[in-house]
């Protein structure tokens, strides 16, 4: 529904209204977050860097933060052990710049260095950065401004993808305001148009929000049940259609470029069941249904991009397990508006035959999306 909205370009929108009749979510085309002056900046953002063994790019992170044009800013680097040159980096930074503190803590992953973060944290507002990545001069301003402007809770803004052979940018010139739960129901459904996604870093937060609400300790993706977690309780969310964050996409030790492994059961998975129950006890089991569907479709995926590996027999054996496990749900999950007759056929195809749902795929991979390109090739030409 809301990528129709979109489309339709209109200023203001209706998907649904709040209480009192307020319209739920708000396009707004071209928009500028006023200019802060100095003088205008008196209220204190606290910027929390996690840092683990990024030496090669611990330096621009800290420092593109440090040259924000919003200048009233702690600076709260939280070194996580390291044991490459990275604290001494970031000690030599503080020394630069008296608005950097550095933490220095035993190694206790990044939700412990980001809850580290907070508990030290002084401003009324909070943002992320992954000492790896770096962020646009701008970022915090606009952010900062937005939520003043249009008297938000959360800021989020969209993100460069950057790789060793590209950057993608889909920037489109535009803030959306969302009323309510409209933010959560956008992340929920994956909309593409929207990047809120589960990061932590391309948001600015008041501090409200994190109260009680701290990133799970010991787990990778950490980010999912927090992300919900805070778009569940801000009233008010405004998008800026605008990439301010550059994310590293293409470090081999990322968590992110991790496909699927031991973590994909003992911390992703559990992190879907949370956000299922977390939707549920909004009394928002529409969503949580979306959510279900999304979940399961990303365990048929991930099924299906096993069965081309090698040695993985025993995590396709866990899937498997799950997915018959929970089959009343995933087939009630993909029943849900989102779904469609095409994923409806394939998990029906798994549950017969997980080796007729993969030679399927295969067919479609190696026919069926080759000859559909190459038709649409030619159709081009003879436009």
């Amino acid at each position: 529904m809301l990528a129709a909205i979109v489309a339709a370009g209109r200023d203001e929108v209706r998907t649904g209204k709040e209480k009192g009749g307020k319209t739920a979510v708000e396009i707004l085309k071209q928009y500028r977050p006023p200019e802060l002056h100095q003088g205008e900046q008196t209220e204190l953002i606290s910027v929390i860097v996690a840092a683990y063994n990024i030496e090669a790019y611990i330096e621009r992170g800290v420092r593109s933060v440090c040259a924000q044009t919003y200048r009233n800013l702690e600076i709260i680097v939280v070194d996580d052990g390291s044991a490459d040159d990275t604290g001494r980096i970031v000690d030599e930074l503080a020394g630069e710049d008296d608005r950097i503190q550095v933490i220095h803590e035993v190694n206790g992953g990044l939700a412990h260095a980001r809850n580290t973060g907070i508990a030290r944290a002084r401003g009324d507002y909070v943002g992320f950065v992954d000492g790896d990545d770096w962020i646009d001069p701008d970022m915090y301003e606009k952010l900062f401004s937005a939520m003043k402007d249009r008297q938000a809770d959360l800021a989020v803004c969209r993100y460069r993808q950057i790789s060793r052979t590209r950057t993608l940018d889909q920037s489109v010139d535009r803030a959306v305001v969302f009323e309510g739960q409209e933010a959560l129901a956008a992340y929920v459904e994956e909309r593409e148009e929207f990047a809120i996604q589960n990061a932590a870093w391309n948001k600015l937060y008041r501090k409200e929000l994190l109260a009680g609400n701290p990133f799970p300790e010991g787990r990778w993706y950490e980010d999912i049940v927090f992300a919900t977690e805070a778009l569940a309780r801000a009233g008010r969310c405004i998008y800026l259609d605008i990439a301010l964050y550059n994310y590293i996409i293409d470090r081999e030790d990322s968590i992110m470029n991790c496909r699927i492994n031991s973590r994909t059961f003992t911390d992703q998975i559990p992190a879907y069941y949370e956000k299922t129950k977390l939707l549920r006890d909004l009394g928002r089991e529409d969503l949580a249904l979306t959510h279900d569907f999304f979940f399961y479709k990303r365990l048929l995926l991930f099924y299906w991009e096993l069965s081309k590996a090698q040695d993985k027999e025993t995590y396709m054996l866990r899937l498997q397990e799950i997915l018959s496990k929970d089959r009343a749900r995933a087939e009630e999950s993909f029943r849900c508006a989102m779904a469609d007759p095409a994923d409806r056929k394939k998990l029906r195809l798994f549950y017969r035959s997980p080796d007729a749902y993969c030679r399927k795929l295969r067919w479609d991979e190696q026919v069926v999306i080759p000859c559909k390109v190459k038709v649409k090739r030619l159709l081009g030409k003879y436009k």
